[in-house]
């Protein structure tokens, strides 16, 4: 028979072992507290109190207890946890398990997952990341893994080079917003090879996943993220390999900064003129798009795993179709007869609507064309059931996600506080 956690706890105590501080506790910080803590309880379970922890324990039965069942389950098998991995290490699982054994002994007064005092998410903070980035290294492709976790991104040289920027009138598909056509300059960049995926974005929604314990880098919790979100946002057409979609360009702008805090490298989102430069890749006749986009004609009414089909001639996959992906632009339809702002793009001034590129597994060929531009709009968040709605989410946007680039030029840290922070997410 199961016994009620406070009695459990006492007839425990005498043979504990583990000292639920110093052992148990840094345990459930670094693992759960990011999608169980106090203020997201995914799933309807907290796992900040004793209390609420309950149902997720059985003492003296480590075997039944849903904590550590999901904890042992392997990797990418439903129920893991953390979901997508790594596993919490066999040694800290030991260590659970014998906890649980001896009783689940947590004193009431013990609250976990507790943040200390959060650092303002402002030019300080970006002065800090900024301190943080180190030399560029070779103009080469590379590949890093996102520190503390298993999942690599790719980036792939851009040479910097001057293009042609908008559409001619001829062009089939074109509409009035993509010209007058416009010389341009852009200076080397790198570019993800891929798409953002969940892999990669979900270690910022969900603080747990990346193995980021509270107070232990105040630089990375001072960044703003994601709350909870109210639907499961990849609406069921897939993670592990997938792009990630759905969030605003603010919270693609806020991934850019976790990641440079992460990784030690600047990212941001690309410009608009960054963006079409790139996938041009110097060409000036319209690619074959069955051989490199998902889009309404061939695709299964879904968005497909990245890199499926063949890149352009710089090697960026699905940089046409699968997902449409954020600028750092505000959209204007008048755009290319104004001269170029000196930043290099269009600056925010309001919420809607900003650029988005390339079009998506829903859009027709019309959509899938480098000088397209399509501006975001409030419908994007129609089925936000929150007052006032989200910053981070759109749950109209479906088709929505973002790559980054790293410009060869480090900038200075109030243009990296500018690259991230539009100043307009709130509506």
């Amino acid at each position: 028979m199961r016994l009620p956690l406070y009695f459990a706890m006492c007839a425990g105590a005498a043979v504990a072992q583990v000292d639920f501080a110093k052992q148990v506790k840094p345990i459930l910080e670094r693992h759960c507290m990011g999608c169980h803590g106090g203020e997201r309880g995914l799933g309807g379970l907290k796992l900040n109190t004793r209390a609420n922890a309950a149902r997720a324990i059985m003492p003296g039965e480590p075997a039944k207890s849903p904590l550590l069942r999901t904890m042992e389950t392997a990797p990418g098998q439903p129920l893991a946890m953390p979901p997508g991995g790594p596993q919490v290490p066999a040694a800290e699982r030991a260590i659970i398990r014998e906890w649980l054994a001896a009783g689940a002994v947590w004193p009431a007064a013990v609250e976990i997952g507790k943040a200390p005092a959060k650092a303002k998410d402002d030019l300080a903070l970006a002065q800090k990341i900024a301190a943080r980035v180190g030399k560029q290294g070779a103009f080469e492709p590379y590949k890093n893994t996102i520190p503390h976790t298993v999942v690599t991104y790719e980036m792939v040289p851009i040479p910097g080079g001057e293009f042609t920027m908008g559409t001619p009138e001829s062009e089939k598909g074109r509409s009035a917003d993509e010209g007058p056509q416009r010389k341009l300059k852009v200076e080397p960049f790198w570019m993800g090879k891929f798409e953002v995926t969940w892999d990669e974005y979900r270690f910022f929604m969900f603080q747990n996943l990346a193995n980021e314990t509270l107070g232990a880098d105040p630089s990375l919790d001072a960044i703003s993220r994601p709350t909870k979100p109210y639907v499961e946002m990849s609406f069921g057409m897939g993670i592990n390999g997938f792009p990630a979609i759905s969030m605003t360009q603010h919270a693609a702008n806020k991934y850019a900064q976790w990641l440079s805090a992460k990784t030690g490298h600047f990212y941001r989102l690309p410009t608009e003129a960054e963006w079409e430069y790139a996938c041009r890749a110097g060409n000036t006749e319209s690619p074959n798009l069955g051989d490199i986009a998902w889009y309404v004609h061939n695709s299964t009414e879904k968005y497909q795993q990245v890199g499926k089909k063949k890149p352009n001639a710089l090697g960026l996959y699905d940089i046409l179709g699968n997902v449409a992906e954020w600028t750092l632009d505000q959209y204007d339809p008048k755009a290319f007869s104004k001269p170029l702002p000196p930043e290099g793009y269009v600056p925010s001034k309001t919420p809607y609507p900003h650029v988005s590129k390339g079009g998506g597994w829903s859009d027709d060929a019309s959509r899938l064309r480098c000088g397209a531009r399509l501006g975001s709009d409030a419908s994007w968040k129609m089925q936000d059931p929150q007052l006032p709605k989200s910053i981070w989410y759109l749950t109209d946007a479906q088709f929505q996600g973002f790559r980054l680039v790293r410009p060869l030029k480090i900038p200075s840290a109030a243009e990296m506080y500018r690259y991230w922070n539009n100043g307009v997410e709130r509506e």
